[in-house]
This record gives C-alpha cells, structure tokens and sequence, in this order.
C-alpha cells in the first residue's frame, strides 16, 4: 500500500493563503492520479483538485481561479496552493492517491484548514 502524510494546515484570515503538502511512501509506483479532498463540518467529504502523473489537472468549481495543484515526482510530494481563502473552505483536507483503474490506494491522516472571517 501507499502511506500518505500531509501538512501545511492552519488557521488564517479569510483572503490569505496556505500551501499544503503531501508526502507518499511506500508503493510509490502503484501511483497514477493523486489527489485533494476535504470535508467541511456537517458536510460530505468532496474533491477539491486532482493531479495525473503526466501533470493534468482538475478543479472543483468553488476553487478554480484560487487553488493550484502540483506534484514533484522526484520527491513523492503533491502540493496544493490555496489564495484568496474564505472561510467556506474551512475544512479538513485529505491527500488520495488513486492507482490503476483509478481505485484508491491511500488516504492521508487529514490536515485541519480553518478561515477565519
């Protein structure tokens, strides 16, 4: 399997910015698309960003234009550039690493973001 560490979380006023990180060990190679999810109080987890290995990227919606995700395959690290918070994104983000046939093969331990108003 594939251990996914993340941090960078924290507490910050609304407008200002974080970046996080996710380190992954292990099965490195079994590793396709990675990936960013959070869930908020009283919410469904949901998909804020994805990565392929080749560097596509998707965004949710209510974060295109804010957040950018990135990985360095070299270091085994993805990383998710977050500007022009709000407190809406006040959440628990998640680092996933999905492999072939895009089924999942680890899930970080969470890093709590909170923006304050």
């Amino acid at each position: 399997q594939v251990q996914l560490v993340e941090s960078g979380g924290g507490l910050v006023q609304a407008g200002g910015s974080l970046r996080l990180s996710c380190a992954a060990s292990g099965k490195i190679a079994s590793i396709n698309t990675m990936a960013w999810y959070r869930q908020g109080p009283g919410k469904q987890r949901e998909l804020v960003a994805d990565i392929t290995k080749g560097g596509s990227t998707s965004y949710a919606d209510s974060v295109k234009g804010r957040f950018t995700i990135s990985r360095d395959n070299a270091k085994n690290t993805m990383y998710l550039q977050m500007n022009s918070l709000k407190p809406e994104d006040t959440a628990v983000y998640y680092c996933n690493a999905r492999g072939e046939y895009l089924l999942s093969v680890g899930w970080g331990q969470g890093t709590q973001v909170t923006v304050s108003s």
